[in-house]
């Protein structure tokens, strides 16, 4: 998938203040004496979701480098002004855990003429291979000067760090009966017959491809992808006993243009789910769909022991906090391009799949900060009653870890947690767990208070089972602007909500009551 985007920059600023009150640029904020709006900016780079202090990450293409023990990511630079034509080249971090990242920097240059197909790279895959000693890049070349807009090619090195491009070699969509324009995103794994395949995602068809030495490849066949639907950045492997089709569904509308994924006993079984999807669907609930709009080009790497699975979570613009909050898309195509979110893979008994925190995240946030009430309305011991009921905590840092339990009283119980929200906010952001029907819920992203929107329609939201106690245990991890909330481990849902930072937060009750309870913060 490759994009051009031209933006202004969000550039780090120091915090203003937005009450009647006026501090000089010296004078020290009493953070916990107050609890009025402030209108905080992100820091210039994100290092738990990661994004470079210039720039951003486009679609990751992550593996596992046996040879140094770490997950490599690799990704389209992003940066606010690309070149007409040489844009997208290929960085990469590095990381052992997916919560702390070192930058490699860049791995792969564009194309140096207008003329060479590879002038903008779109995203592939990494692999290496012990026989020959080799680190294998096969990525998109892409330019619209060229017969083939889009085309498969690679690049080797024997030790990541100096790259040889094998301009020799290349697929064409054409020389196959596929896309001219529309050919790209190749992803390569170990198949059943024990060789390598590759997946090209192309005009709403996959292509397959094999071989015995990811030299020379061999083309296979194809098979559909969903409906009217281009399915991008594809990514095949085996986890347990199933197949899995990882996919971003990119047609452009707030339902739809998701990471989801879909599941066989077989290869070749998965190979066919798309010829009858509303037949094969996860019996999962959610029809496959594994985050909210915000978590896009999701793709997968496994240590052997966990799998996990890294997109990019957009960037907003707007002239203002408020602006930019609800600049989702409005049903049409978010930004390209942002920070780097990480999730692993949880495998359920009967092979679904969900998205739940990494490991090493809670370790990361170790710092314990207060979670002061600083004002409440229907709050008494920790149960909140009645419509409109809240409870305002205590200021965030810019980089936060709240966790809390809350039960509600029946199965129709409404609540949802704000953040962005000061004792005098006229508007302020919440995920509303809302109850779609008695045993499923929906997180939904609100623009709440006197002065609010609503319900903010290009987000969309979550779906999942309502837990058959009615507890539900909520993690939120922030980093700046980025935020992913997970709930009991069937849940993920992330999200960009600026202004986070020095800002209060809150848990919201819509009537019938519900108990809150193990309420911690921290930080690092």
């Amino acid at each position: 998938m490759i994009y051009s985007v031209f933006a202004i920059m969000l550039s780090a600023s120091v915090l203003t203040a937005c009450d009647e009150e006026t501090f000089a640029p010296d004078e020290p904020k009493d953070w916990a004496g107050t609890s009025t709006f402030f209108n905080s900016t992100d820091e210039a780079g994100f290092q738990t979701y990661y994004n470079p202090a210039i720039g951003r990450c486009g679609d990751p293409m992550p593996f596992f480098d046996q040879k140094t023990g770490e997950f490599k990511v690799l990704y389209l630079q992003e940066y606010e002004n690309n070149a007409t034509y040489n844009y997208h080249p290929i960085w990469c971090v590095s990381t052992q855990d997916g919560a702390n990242y070192e930058s490699l920097g860049e791995v792969l240059s564009t194309g140096t003429s207008p003329l060479e197909q590879d002038a903008a790279l779109g995203t592939g895959c990494c692999i290496y291979n012990d026989k020959d000693g080799l680190y294998y890049i096969y990525y998109t070349g892409h330019n619209p000067n060229c017969n083939n807009v889009e085309a498969v090619m690679r690049a080797t090195s024997t030790d990541f760090r100096t790259w040889t491009k094998d301009n020799a070699w290349m697929l064409k969509g054409d020389d196959y009966g596929y896309s001219t324009v529309d050919f790209r995103d190749p992803q390569i794994f170990m198949a059943e017959d024990g060789l390598y395949h590759m997946v090209i995602a192309s005009n709403l068809k996959f292509a397959e491809f094999k071989s015995g030495d990811l030299k020379t490849w061999e083309h296979v066949g194809q098979f559909p992808m969903i409906w009217d639907r281009m399915c991008e950045c594809p990514d095949i492997f085996k986890m347990g006993n199933y197949w899995y089709l990882i996919y971003s569904e990119g047609y452009r509308a707030s339902w739809s243009r998701k990471v989801k994924y879909m599941m066989a006993e077989t290869f070749e079984g998965l190979k066919s789910c798309f010829y009858d999807p509303g037949a094969n669907w996860p019996k999962d609930g959610h029809e496959g769909v594994l985050d909210s709009r915000a978590f896009y080009a999701g793709k997968t790497a496994s240590n052997g022991t966990d799998r996990y699975i890294w997109g990019w979570c957009p960037y907003r613009t707007g002239a203002t906090i408020d602006d930019k909050n609800i600049n989702v898309g409005a049903g049409g195509e978010p930004n390209w391009s942002g920070a780097l979110v990480c999730h692993k893979i949880i495998q359920h008994s009967d092979g679904t799949l969900t998205l739940g925190e990494v490991p090493a995240m809670a370790g990361k946030y170790s710092q314990a900060e207060a979670a002061d009430v600083v004002m409440s309305n229907g709050y008494n011991g920790g149960t909140l009653s009645g419509d409109n009921a809240y409870v305002l905590y205590s200021r965030l840092g810019d980089h936060n870890h709240i966790s809390l339990t809350v039960k509600t009283s029946n199965n129709w119980d409404k609540f949802g947690i704000s953040l962005v929200r000061g004792s005098d906010s006229r508007k302020y952001y919440t995920m509303v767990v809302n109850p779609e029907w008695e045993d499923g819920r929906k997180v939904n992203f609100e623009q709440e208070g006197d002065e609010g929107k609503g319900f903010i329609e290009g987000i969309d939201g979550y779906n999942f089972q309502r837990p058959a106690d009615n507890v539900y245990h909520i993690d939120i991890y922030t980093d700046n602007s980025v935020m992913v909330m997970y709930i009991n481990d069937v849940c993920a849902y992330t999200n960009r909500i600026y202004g986070i930072q020095k800002n209060c937060w809150s848990v919201n009750n819509y009537g019938g009551s519900i108990t809150i309870s193990d309420v911690t913060v921290s930080q690092y």
